[in-house]
């Protein structure tokens, strides 16, 4: 009678785990149901079990969710999420938009830049790549277009912009990525920082450009649109320098060491609190709903957590992991190919699985592999972190696409989304190969702080 092997039961798993992922179904319960189902299969012993529930597997799960949410770097999450939905909710990110579209007019697509610059801060603010896409969509994309701006150009400025939340600190993906690996998330902030200005930097250059080139896709203002300098000056100072300052205080103070993430971001809540009672648009419902999507939110994040270490601790118990290393030591290939290997494989995990099930499960696998090919796990974590991008702007999977035309349903094409989309995914292929020719573009700032 045909037998499998533990290790071959692991990539069974594996294999229906993603079709059945694809089919639709809810992956956290798709994950805890085949980590429990697996596991019970995995732990199963007659020899010792005095009933049906009697396995190893139920403990492990319970020990699981426990750890989760006894879990310190994890108290950042809900922080950062209800001081980014406080700061979206109470209309501060419209008044930072409006300041520096005021303060960029005299440049090339210079709403496409605003647009830009304001995404670079507010997921600063937030990591959830839905808000952003979503708000700006409500907000700049409109605009944009009621400004005589291409509607593809425009659609790929808001779906790229809106995706470096989950890679420019205080990131939540950098969060999580830190308790997986067992790094440390001020460097992983601090590693983050210049890949995440490169890359916004290398949108704007591009955005820029392009207008100055053809500029029938971003019309310059009308002489008439544009205020006067004292009234730029005054909307500058009232919107852009407040949210600034908090954003460096609460980054700052994580990374000269005085406060945790979770303590920085507790500051950073409170901070936007006080930023919107200063605004005046701190109302009972906005607060109420700021609340209702930070518990919302989380609770979606720790439930992911809890089935993808259930998952991936039974996978790792039957052999899967052993599997991939196994292959990759066979395979006599030099660090760069490996490199080029393991980003590919994120890149297609992108279409159909979220970033967490990728971090929880997947990364995990190379993980061991660093030291093997003489990888620098922080430079492995920024390639990651860069990689995810795409995996929301690759059709026909694109998230943020599908963000975008959620809130603008009548206004523009799925494929007009996605033609938008294709320079800056090629945008950020060419961030990752910068970054790899000139690592220190990821590693100088955490090694120069960091350095005893």
């Amino acid at each position: 009678m045909f037998e499998l092997t533990n290790p071959e039961v692991a990539i069974l798993m594996m294999s229906i785990f993603l079709f059945i992922v694809l089919l639709g179904f809810p992956i956290a319960f798709t994950l805890m149901a085949m980590g429990i189902v697996f596991g019970y299969y995995a732990y199963y012993d007659p020899s010792v079990m005095d009933h049906i529930f009697d396995n190893r597997i139920f403990s492990l799960f319970v020990q699981n969710t426990y750890t989760v949410m006894d879990n310190s770097v994890l108290t950042a999450v809900p922080l950062f999420l209800f001081m980014g939905y406080l700061v979206e909710r109470a209309g501060i990110v419209a008044k930072l938009f409006f300041a520096i579209r005021l303060a960029a007019h005299n440049l090339p697509a210079s709403m496409a830049v605003a647009a830009l610059i304001t995404c670079t801060l507010f997921s600063t603010a937030t990591g959830i790549i839905g808000a952003v896409v979503t708000l700006m969509g409500l907000l700049a994309w409109p605009a944009m277009v009621k400004a005589g701006y291409d509607k593809k150009f425009a659609s790929g400025i808001i779906c790229s912009g809106g995706c470096l939340g989950i890679l420019i600190p205080p990131s939540i993906m950098l969060i999580v990525y830190s308790v997986i690996a067992q790094l440390s998330p001020l460097r992983l902030f601090a590693a983050a920082i210049f890949p995440g200005l490169l890359l916004a930097g290398l949108y704007i250059g591009y955005a820029v450009t392009r207008a100055y080139l053809n500029p029938s896709i971003a019309p310059k203002p009308k002489e008439e649109d544009v205020p006067p300098k004292s009234v730029i000056y005054r909307e500058v100072l009232v919107s852009f320098v407040p949210l600034f300052a908090l954003i460096m205080l609460v980054l700052g103070t994580i990374l000269a060491g005085i406060a945790t993430p979770a303590e920085a971001a507790a500051a950073g809540a409170f901070g936007a609190l006080v930023l919107s009672y200063f605004y005046k648009t701190l109302k009972w419902k906005n607060f109420k709903e700021s609340v209702f999507l930070t518990a919302k939110t989380t609770a979606m994040i720790m439930w992911l957590f809890i089935g993808s270490w259930t998952f991936s601790s039974v996978f790792s118990y039957l052999g899967g992991h052993e599997v991939f290393e196994h292959f990759f030591k066979s395979i006599d290939i030099a660090p760069w190919q490996f490199l080029v290997i393991t980003q590919i494989i994120i890149f297609l995990l992108g279409w159909p699985l979220e970033w967490t099930e990728i971090l929880i499960i997947f990364v995990p696998i190379f993980l061991p592999l660093l030291e093997v090919f003489g990888v620098d796990p922080y430079f492995f974590a920024m390639l990651i972190a860069l990689n995810l991008q795409t995996s929301f702007l690759t059709p026909p999977m694109a998230m943020s696409a599908y963000y975008l035309k959620g809130v603008q349903p009548k206004n523009v094409e799925l494929l007009q989304i996605f033609a938008g989309i294709m320079p800056f995914l090629a945008i950020v292929i060419l961030a990752m190969v910068l970054m790899y020719l000139f690592p220190g573009i990821a590693l100088w700032l955490p090694n120069t702080l960091f350095a005893s």
